[in-house]
């Protein structure tokens, strides 16, 4: 299955504007997953909203609801949301640039593949990721998808470029509270020199593959070892209710393509002045 985009725009260094397009790092469906299914029926357990003493309510009469107090909340429409206009929804401009080891791992958040649109793109693509790799630099930056603005990290990988959404400072707990009844003495000298001889006995390069899910191929194999018993209970959801999702999936898919036919037409339409008012300030 062919990788779709999350994300279209431009990656901007400086005066130079790189059309893009960014593709999430990681798959989904590589471990294994269940579907709940109600037992005494065997029907798949679906989740509706609903509101107490109405029911299941129409996805178009849901708002967004900021509490502001207990059980007070303001309300507000989807429109509105919308209409909050950020250059970091078609633009990734690299307003900073710091050593490789310079960002703590626990701000790291999800990779995603950068990748150029087109032919014309890949020389300015080329120049700004070996000029990354030669610095040793990673570009900091902020992009819009998905309805959050992110905090963003790009740097070279193999012959592209990898971005790493980052949390905000305000996102990460404090480690004190937690680490604060550990004793800073220094460890015992002898069990030191043993555990750091344990390191260097195992310290090897990095090769992801070297690793195995034995939850996963357990859950496999059980699964496996069920199919074969025909003693094992089983369920049939229905043919109807399984014509219903797949129309569900097609309905979103339309949408989906039909949004992004509609951003298109209403960035080209827009200037490219950026406001203010973000996370962070943007250098000029």
């Amino acid at each position: 299955m062919a990788s779709r985009a999350v994300w279209k725009g431009q990656l901007r260094l400086s005066l130079v504007s790189i059309p893009v397009e960014i593709h999430s790092a990681t798959k989904r469906g590589a471990r294994v997953s269940f579907r709940q299914i109600h037992g005494p029926s065997g029907k798949r357990v679906r989740y509706e909203k609903t509101v107490p003493g109405i029911g299941p309510v129409d996805r178009d009469d849901i708002l967004k609801g900021y509490e502001l107090d207990d059980d007070e909340y303001l309300l507000l429409e989807p429109e509105e949301i919308d209409a909050i206009k950020l250059e970091t929804k078609k633009t990734l401009e690299l307003v900073q640039f710091v050593g490789v080891a310079e960002i703590p791992p626990l701000y790291y958040d999800k990779p995603y593949y950068v990748v150029p649109t087109d032919e014309l793109a890949q020389d300015a693509y080329r120049v700004v990721r070996d000029a990354l790799r030669q610095t040793e630099k990673v570009g900091l930056g902020q992009l819009t998808m998905r309805g959050k603005e992110y905090l963003c990290a790009l740097r070279p990988c193999g012959d592209g470029l990898l971005l790493e959404t980052l949390h905000y400072a305000d996102e990460i707990k404090a480690a004190d509270p937690l680490f604060s009844d550990i004793e800073d003495d220094p460890a015992d000298e002898e069990l030191l020199d043993v555990a750091t001889e344990l390191i260097d006995r195992k310290t090897d390069s990095f090769d992801a593959s070297a690793f195995e899910d034995s939850y996963d191929a357990a859950l496999r194999d059980l699964i496996e070892r069920k199919r074969k018993n025909k003693k094992t209970p089983r369920a049939r959801t229905g043919e109807g209710e399984a014509r219903q999702g797949d129309d569900n999936v097609v309905d979103l898919m339309s949408a989906l393509k039909e949004s992004l036919k509609t951003d298109g037409k209403s960035s080209r339409s827009k200037s490219s002045k950026s406001k203010s008012g973000g996370k962070t300030k943007k250098s000029a």
